[in-house]
């Protein structure tokens, strides 16, 4: 991250990175959501195709600030491939001189659960009521505990990560 502190007017790009691509949301001032959605990445090389695309993204939306989940984070259960990707976006933001920051997936359920106990899609149906205009109906089905995630959650899991940034800078 840079020494730079973002503020709460700032614009956000969040990137969830997945086993088929990502889920993003563009963030601006406390609660204007301006792009979501999920991108695959399904040929060749799956981090090259992921960066060029956010660097697309960058280029596009012209954040201040870009958030991923801390992939090493103690806890964390996130593949090899996706924790050397999110060290790659994380050094092309800088590279583009955006502030680039990481946030724990345990920083992500304090900041929605005060016991910091909760699920991905308690946190997405959340952000469905918050956004119901914009992802009320994208909201996924609750997971079955043999079933893969859907790919929609990584939506919603970005947004959560940029509401997490949001109110760890309050000002």
């Amino acid at each position: 991250m840079t020494n730079r502190t973002p503020q709460n007017n700032d614009r956000i790009l969040a990137i969830a990175p997945s086993t088929r691509g990502f889920g993003f949301a563009v963030l601006e001032g406390e609660a204007i959501l301006v792009d979501w959605g999920v991108t695959s990445v399904a040929r060749g090389n799956k981090n090259a195709g992921t960066l060029k695309k956010t660097e697309a993204m960058i280029d596009l939306y012209k954040p201040a600030v870009l958030v991923l989940e801390d992939a090493s984070a103690r806890g964390s259960r996130r593949s090899r491939r996706i924790r050397r990707l999110t060290k790659r976006i994380h050094s092309m933001a800088r590279a583009h001189k955006v502030t680039a920051v990481l946030i724990s997936r345990d920083k992500v359920m304090q900041s929605f659960f005060e016991d910091g106990d909760g699920t991905k899609h308690t946190i997405a149906r959340i952000l469905a009521v918050r956004f119901p205009e914009e992802l009320g109906h994208r909201l996924p089905p609750k997971r079955k505990a043999y079933g893969s995630e859907d790919y929609r959650m990584g939506i919603f899991y970005s947004l959560a990560l940029a509401l997490t940034l949001r109110k760890h800078y309050a000002t």
